[in-house]
């Protein structure tokens, strides 16, 4: 097969990241009133209609004010992935640029980011009958059955995925079912794979804040979450035919009301472990894009440093 060329952008792209509730959104509307950028939604759950208190998805006044990209593209029950970000990531960049703007990608989804700017590792086909088997026995077995045969046909792939994280356990199984190699094994043989991108005006911010001040950022926005009406979205969600089984239906927040309305925690149960299971999150993604080489670190309240950086990147 021959390897596709490398596509160029010299265009100047800017990247701002950091775990949920540090304060992306504040900022980036600060740059997009000082740079004229849109911005480009980098987030793993942003793409699926009707999932907004949870998903923390910008207000209709917010969607007004400037254009957002990748944002309610796919009904729950449909499959969103990498692969799927890098190609319309690229159309939005695309059509920004066109438009004379610059693009703001911002989230906190780190495999979309590393998938664009790394590449994308190549499609691994899964047999239909596969996935139909596995769907049986998530629901015979249950997430954490499911998770215990990840560890024995793949431990490397498990050591790396989440227990809870059912779209990653479910396709590590996939793959070592319809092809007898494991996930990590495909990944360590595409390791050398060239980038599809090359971005020579690329700038890329990262925000971090002490964890204890996070960590009472993420309570409060639990809580004002819970009073938006997050348990009322679940049921409608649930009344429209989506299974809480569905991979966006076990995201953080959706879980856990689910897990409130099968009756298995009470309110106060669900609440404490909604902010717990975001702290976890939340620390994952402080890893995931701490080894990272190319991310410029600023505290979340130094804004007007991230803004002079901004601006000395796009004058060089």
């Amino acid at each position: 097969m021959t390897e596709s060329k490398t596509i160029r952008i010299d265009q100047p792209v800017l990247v701002l990241v950091g775990p949920t509730a540090i304060g992306k959104t504040a900022l980036s509307f600060e740059i997009v009133d000082e740079f004229g950028c849109e911005i480009i939604s980098m987030d793993s759950m942003q793409v699926y209609r009707h999932m907004d208190i949870g998903t923390a998805k910008p207000s209709k006044e917010e969607l007004l004010r400037v254009r957002h990209h990748l944002i309610d593209l796919v009904d729950p029950d449909e499959q969103y992935n990498a692969a799927r970000f890098v190609q319309d990531c690229l159309a939005a960049i695309d059509s920004i640029i066109a438009g004379g703007k610059i693009p703001l990608i911002t989230g906190g989804t780190g495999l979309y980011l590393s998938s664009l700017l790394k590449g994308l590792f190549a499609e691994i086909p899964v047999k239909d009958e596969v996935r139909e088997e596995l769907g049986a026995g998530l629901i015979n077995k249950g997430l954490p059955g499911m998770y215990e045969e990840l560890c024995r046909v793949d431990p490397v792939s498990a050591a790396r995925i989440h227990q809870n994280d059912q779209q990653r356990i479910l396709r590590g199984l996939e793959i070592y079912f319809s092809t007898g190699t494991a996930w990590s094994e495909h990944l360590e043989q595409q390791k050398n794979r060239r980038p599809p991108v090359q971005f020579t005006r690329l700038l890329q911010i990262g925000l971090t804040c002490e964890r204890k001040r996070l960590y009472r950022r993420i309570e409060q926005r639990s809580g004002i979450m819970l009073e938006q009406g997050l348990i009322d979205e679940v049921k409608k969600l649930r009344a429209m035919g989506y299974d809480g089984l569905l991979s966006p239906m076990q995201a953080i927040g959706y879980r856990h009301v689910n897990q409130l309305l099968d009756g298995h925690w009470d309110y106060g149960e669900m609440k404490e472990y909604l902010v717990r299971d975001t702290r976890r999150y939340a620390k994952r993604q402080m890893t995931w894009f701490g080894r990272s080489n190319d991310l410029h670190w600023y505290d979340r309240l130094q804004r007007s440093q991230v803004i002079d950086h901004i601006s000395k990147h796009l004058s060089s």
